[in-house]
C-alpha cells in the first residue's frame, strides 16, 4: 500500500530519472495479474484439491489413549519445526523457533550494502539462493522423524539460518562496498 501511495522508488539502481518507472500503468498492471494468479491458484488447491497439501498423519482422529509416533505440523510450519527441535534445551528451542521469525525484522540494519536491491549483486543473488535452499532442506527436516542423521542436519541448517542473517548479510554487503570503492578508485585515477 505505500508503494502505491507514496509512488515507486528506483528498481533499476540507476540515478537517471529518465530510466525510472512510472506507477500507474505498469506496477498496477503488474499487481493485478499477480493478485489474479494467486487467486486462481487458489481456488483451484481450495476447490478441487483440498487434502493436497495436509499430511496424512493429521487426519487420524484424536484418541487420548494412543499418541502418534511422530506429530507432523502443517507444510508451511516444517522449518520452524525443525528450529525447534533441533535445539535440545526446550526453552532455548521455542525462544529460537520465535526467534526465527522476529530476526527478519532487523535485516534492513543487518544490509550494510549501499545498493538496496539484488539486482545488481551478484554475491547477495548467491547468498540468496544458499538461504533459499537452506530453507526447503528446514521444511523437509521439520518432516522427518527425529532420528540421527536428521537431527544433526537440522542443528547444521539451523545454524546457517540465524548465521545468514548476523554474519553472511552484513559480510557480503560490506565486502561489496568495498569492491565498489575499489573499483571507483581504480576508474578515477585512469
Amino acid at each position: 500500500m505505500a508503494l502505491h501511495v507514496h509512488g515507486s522508488n528506483n528498481p533499476n539502481g540507476v540515478t537517471a530519472i529518465g530510466d525510472r518507472y512510472t506507477m500507474h500503468p505498469f506496477f498496477t498492471f503488474k499487481d493485478l495479474v499477480t493478485i489474479f494468479l494467486f487467486l486462481l491458484a487458489l481456488s483451484v488447491i481450495v476447490f478441487f484439491y483440498p487434502n493436497l497439501l495436509g499430511h496424512s498423519d493429521n487426519y487420524i482422529p484424536a484418541n487420548p489413549m494412543s499418541t502418534p509416533s511422530s506429530i507432523v505440523p502443517e507444510w508451511y510450519l516444517l522449518p520452524y519445526y525443525a528450529i525447534l527441535r533441533s535445539i535440545p534445551n526446550k526453552l532455548i528451542g521455542v525462544i529460537a523457533m520465535f526467534g526465527s521469525l522476529l530476526i527478519l525484522l532487523i535485516l534492513p540494519l543487518t544490509d550494510l550494502s549501499r545498493i538496496r536491491g539484488s539486482q545488481f549483486r551478484p554475491a547477495m543473488k548467491v547468498a540468496h539462493w544458499f538461504f533459499i535452499v537452506n530453507f526447503v532442506i528446514l521444511m523437509w527436516i521439520g518432516s522427518q522423524h527425529p532420528s540421527t542423521p536428521y537431527l544433526e542436519i537440522g542443528q547444521i541448517a539451523t545454524a546457517f539460518y540465524f548465521a545468514w542473517f548476523l554474519v553472511i548479510v552484513p559480510v557480503v554487503g560490506i565486502s561489496e562496498n568495498t569492491l565498489f570503492d575499489t573499483a571507483t578508485l581504480s576508474n578515477k585515477k585512469i
